[in-house]
C-alpha cells in the first residue's frame, strides 16, 4: 500500500474513502453469518452423532461428532464476539483551516 503524501500548508486535508473502516452494520452481518454457519455445522454433527450411535457405527465416529457438537457452540460464540482489529492510523481528524468567515460570534 503506498504511503499517503503529506499535505502542504495550503492544501485541505481530505479523508480517503479507502482508509474508512468497515461499517458497523457490515461487520455485524459478517459475524452473524459466521455464527449461523458454525451452528449449522454443529446441528449436522449433533444429528450425525445421534444417527451413527443408533445405527451401531464405530464409537470413534459418533464420539467425534458428539465432541464437535459440544464444542462448536463455544467456538461460534467466541468467533461471533471477535471484532476485527481496526487499521492503525487509518483515519485522521479533519481540522478546519479557518479561512472562511466566522460562523459564531458578535456581528
Amino acid at each position: 500500500m503506498p504511503r499517503p503524501r503529506r499535505p502542504h500548508h495550503d492544501e485541505p486535508v481530505v479523508q480517503s474513502v479507502t482508509s474508512a473502516p468497515e461499517s458497523l452494520a457490515e461487520e455485524q452481518a459478517h459475524r452473524i453469518k459466521r455464527y449461523l454457519l458454525t451452528m449449522a455445522v454443529r446441528t449436522v454433527c449433533f444429528v450425525g452423532a445421534a444417527v451413527t450411535a443408533t445405527k451401531g457405527a464405530s464409537p470413534w465416529v459418533w464420539g467425534t461428532l458428539s465432541v464437535a457438537a459440544i464444542l462448536l457452540p463455544y467456538v461460534a460464540v467466541v468467533m461471533a464476539n471477535a471484532v476485527r482489529p481496526r487499521a492503525p492510523g487509518g483515519s485522521r481528524p479533519v481540522v478546519p483551516r479557518g479561512d472562511g468567515p466566522p460562523q459564531i460570534g458578535p456581528r
